[in-house]
């Protein structure tokens, strides 16, 4: 593969998880309006995504390939867990 395709499949292999981290982090500030956020949207897009991108990392060294649904379900398991630490809910 030519250094192109190396990054449009790294891109492809990241989108999820960064689509999922945007997400979540809009998300948090549409539907939890009590409690002042202590992080802008940019850096709690950037943790979370930082937090997908480790799952999905993990779940390509674990089963050897990408797109098992079980990778997808812990992309989702470690966004919430980063979204609900970094909102400090456990307060």
């Amino acid at each position: 593969m030519d250094p192109i395709d190396v990054l449009i499949h790294l891109l492809n292999f990241l989108a999820p998880a960064l689509g999922v981290a945007l997400l979540l982090a809009l998300f948090a500030r549409l539907f939890v309006r009590n409690r002042a956020s202590t992080r802008s949207l940019w850096t709690q897009t950037g943790v979370n995504f930082v937090a997908c991108a480790l799952a999905l990392g993990l779940g390509l060294w674990f089963f050897g390939r990408d797109g098992k649904m079980a990778s997808y379900a812990a992309l989702v398991v470690f966004a919430a867990t980063s979204q609900w630490s970094g909102g400090r809910s456990w307060r």
